[in-house]
């Protein structure tokens, strides 16, 4: 048995695991690098009663996003998702998407677990329904991540799945799972958000990239 191998083996605990003796900074400074996809803040943006926010998109395997506390200038307004294959002239890629969602009220008592039918699409080049129903009181906002994969691929469709909290108009929280694909082939180029009624009044939104 080597050097090295006998002086770990001691190391060991009858259970068979290192004990915490034998970790220390010496040995963690033997550690040049873990290997593995680095995640990258791409860009943000601060909405100050914005139409609309739109990123461009690159060669990242996965793009990540993040809302925090976006606030509309209507109350129960729906933050909305679409892509563009053209460098935004047009955002209307035809997309297939389930969603659904719980939600209890602030009295209790008020609760569902269900199927959004209807803010579902198929086959369509409408734009997708994200956080939904958000209060336009000042202490009401939505929050969510956003993952797309892929969207330089020329070879498959890309997918996207969504997760979103919100205070309601209605003063109930609500938990929404989004999922689907950019049913295309052609790169996603760009990627837009915006109120179906009204503006984006406050809030800010991180693009990540991983894995480029």
């Amino acid at each position: 048995m080597g050097t090295i191998t006998r002086s770990f083996v001691n190391g060991l605990t009858t259970n068979g695991v290192l004990g915490a003796s034998n970790i220390n900074n010496a040995s963690l400074n033997n550690i040049t690098s873990i290997s593995g996809p680095e995640m990258t803040l791409i860009s943000s943006a601060t909405a100050s009663s914005s139409a609309s926010i739109e990123f461009s998109l690159g060669n990242f395997k996965e793009y990540q996003f993040y809302f925090v506390n976006i606030h509309p200038s209507v109350n129960e307004a729906n933050l909305m998702i679409n892509f563009s294959i053209d460098n935004g002239s047009n955002y209307n890629v035809t997309k297939t998407t389930t969603r659904f969602y719980a939600y209890n009220g602030e009295t209790s008592g008020f609760t569902l677990l269900g199927y959004l039918t209807g803010v579902d699409l198929a086959q369509s080049t409408a734009n997708q329904e994200f956080i939904r129903g958000i209060g336009s009181d000042n202490d009401q906002a939505g929050v969510g991540i956003l993952q797309l994969f892929n969207p330089s691929s020329t070879t498959y469709v890309k997918h996207f799945i969504g997760r979103s909290s919100t205070a309601q108009a209605s003063d109930y929280a609500e938990d929404d799972y989004l999922a689907g694909y950019a049913n295309t082939t052609s790169a996603l180029t760009n990627i837009k958000f915006q109120m179906d009624s009204g503006n984006i009044d406050t809030g800010t939104i991180y693009m990540y990239g991983i894995g480029a």
